[in-house]
């Protein structure tokens, strides 16, 4: 894929969404006026319908070449060419390549071996059907880091006895994520990869919501004083929410500026696998504590979960399950689906869930709320269904006007530049899954300050949270073997779907405690995998690697420990320099960052010859 630059316009709207006593009410009376700021949803959502019109209908704007009769390189063209079929799905009729117009295909051209593989390539486009079933499959991949991060922000914004509040929050940032994913796809790096909440932006999250002025009063920790409706009570989460909201815009700010402006190649010169193997393992290790508490609320239970998630995932994962397939040739009959190694999470969670539900109806589980086990309870937010609003829109400025302190975004800029990295590395990996050429470097440029703007956009509809290319939709690429940009389209508009079915959002905000906590154990431990196998580029028979990664981890670790428990020895007198320093010394990304990445690049004999990315910037 070579795309080029495009030229266009970005309108920025200023639209005050703010309650004259500084607060909004996620749920207002019916009787309410209808809010200003609503109509902008729909002017967003009708743009976004007119730019899918645009692609679908064939318009030259978005061909990724200049010249829209210039021949497109022989991968990109094998790969729009090439027709076997994939392998998650064993059947001679699900993909047809023999009929023509566009979104079909003809098979008179030889593929390539890089690209023969797939069923469509970049540029093709499925029929309708096919796009809508690939895109929901695309959102249930993403499903378990989208949900995961409001629930891990809820304690810490006074909003653990309010699941009705989660639900919108879980609703919020499937839409902004769904919107972020078709800006990347048409205006960004152009593959198909999807944009999601990001974990980089947890751990400073945390850390900026645990200063002394934004911790939990006690009664928001006590279920029988909270009144969900009151508006101390709104007011107390909604300033937490407000201040996430201002530090998140303001450091996308950087991201945009990084990305449009090229430095994210510099950048890259000196940030290698030494920096980024602590980086991302410490965005999971310190969670250690919370996937423990919510999984400690009943062990069985989490157990069982992790059980299910680690057999799908690992040991089922080449078993194919016989599905009910209609084709226009053979009709109704069956195929062989790879279920297990598609959806193992979504699986693994639906049947935990199901348990609790036959443990809370027999009454196994105590009816107690201070006993051990009651969280396993379905019950316990049964309410949250029958409250929730059937169709409920996001909008920028929901929850009141965002503040900002220098502390949350410095805070949030150390998750900025992890998120970039990664990134970085997703959109290789993509366009090499999908038979594309290595993306040059002002496709690269383009798509970091897309998702720079996307976070912006996150922080202003008000998720407290940022987005970021989800690596495990990449994955998906290799296994559906769909390449199809159209596909991800169809997956940002189910996101945006999701997010306005405001009971869907309930639904997820209603999972049982002790099965967040299953999930929370193997998920945040592949996320610290993941990190650590970046490792893999570099020669770990050194003294000197193992001394930078060595060190680097375990101060990012010991570091904010200590912070945390002698914040009042970190005093300047100037308050606001006092919580930059917490912040900072207290996010253990930022420490075991930096750490790696000042040692990486001052002790000599520095290990770069195999770093991939490094190699391909420098081209």
């Amino acid at each position: 894929m070579t795309g080029e630059g495009w030229g266009g316009a970005v309108w920025v709207a200023g639209v005050c969404c703010r309650s004259a006593a500084g607060a909004r009410r996620p749920h207002p009376p019916q009787s309410q006026a209808q809010d200003p700021c609503l109509p902008l949803t729909f002017i967003i959502l009708a743009g976004i319908e007119k730019l899918i019109f645009l692609y679908w209908s064939g318009f030259p704007f978005f061909s990724p070449w200049e010249d829209a009769n210039r021949s497109p390189p022989v991968a990109v063209k094998s790969a729009m060419t090439s027709c076997e079929h994939p392998d998650f799905l064993q059947d001679d009729n699900m993909f047809s390549c023999q009929v023509d117009g566009r979104g079909k295909k003809k098979d008179d051209q030889p593929g390539s071996p890089s690209s023969s593989h797939l069923a469509y390539g970049i540029l093709d486009v499925p029929p309708w059907y096919l796009c809508i079933l690939l895109g929901i499959q695309h959102f249930l991949t993403a499903l378990g880091g989208l949900v995961a991060v409001p629930l891990i922000l809820a304690k810490e914004l006074c909003l653990q006895h309010d699941p009705l509040t989660q639900s919108y929050l879980i609703s919020t940032i499937f839409f902004a994520s769904g919107i972020c994913t078709l800006l990347q796809v048409f205006f960004g790096v152009r593959l198909p990869i999807l944009q999601g909440g990001t974990f980089g932006f947890v751990a400073p999250s945390l850390a900026m919501l645990s200063l002394p002025a934004w911790k939990c009063p006690e009664w928001t920790l006590n279920a029988s004083q909270v009144n969900t409706s009151s508006p101390e009570f709104i007011e107390e989460w909604q300033k937490r929410i407000r201040e996430l909201q201002g530090a998140i815009m303001v450091a996308s700010c950087v991201q945009i500026l990084v990305g449009f402006s090229g430095l994210i190649g510099f950048l890259m010169r000196f940030i290698g696998p030494l920096t980024i193997a602590p980086t991302i393992s410490l965005v999971a290790l310190p969670l250690f504590s919370s996937a423990g508490n919510n999984a400690g609320t009943h062990w069985g239970v989490a157990a069982v979960t992790i059980f299910l998630i680690v057999l799908f995932s690992q040991y089922l994962k080449n078993v194919a399950v016989p599905m009910p397939i209609y084709g226009r040739e053979k009709k109704l009959h069956t195929s062989k689906f790879y279920l297990f190694q598609v959806f193992p999470v979504l699986l693994s969670l639906c049947i935990s869930w199901l348990l609790c539900f036959v443990l809370t109806v027999t009454n196994a589980l105590p009816k107690d709320p201070t006993a051990y086990g009651y969280q396993a309870r379905t019950d316990t937010k049964a309410n949250v269904l029958s409250q929730a609003p059937w169709f409920r829109f996001p909008y920028p400025g929901q929850w009141g006007l965002p503040t900002i302190s220098p502390a949350g975004v410095f805070g949030i800029m150390a998750g900025v530049i992890s998120s970039m990295v990664e990134s970085v590395g997703d959109y290789y990996a993509c366009a090499r899954l999908v038979g594309a050429p290595p993306p040059p470097k002002h496709a690269i440029n383009r798509g970091i300050g897309i998702e720079g703007l996307g976070c912006l956009l996150a922080g202003a509809w008000g998720s407290g949270n940022g987005t970021t290319s989800y690596s495990e939709n990449v994955g998906a690429l290799g296994i559906t073997k769909v390449g199809s940009r159209m596909v991800i389209v169809a997956a940002g508009c189910v996101l945006l779907l999701m997010g306005v079915f405001g009971k869907i959002g309930a639904a997820f905000a209603t999972i049982p405690t002790p099965v967040i906590g299953g999930m929370f154990l193997v998920m945040f431990g592949v996320i610290a995998a993941v990190g650590i196998s970046n490792l893999q580029y570099v020669d770990m028979n050194s003294s000197r690697n193992i001394f930078v990664f060595g060190f680097s981890i375990f101060c990012g670790l010991a570091v904010p420990n200590w912070v945390n428990k002698n914040s009042e020895k970190l005093q300047t007198g100037i308050l606001q320099l006092d919580q930059v320093i917490q912040v900072l010394l207290t996010t253990d990304m930022f420490v075991g960052g930096f750490l790696g990445f000042l040692l990486d690049n001052t002790i000599p004999e520095r290990a770069a010859a195999t770093w991939r990315w490094r190699t391909l910037w420098s081209a």
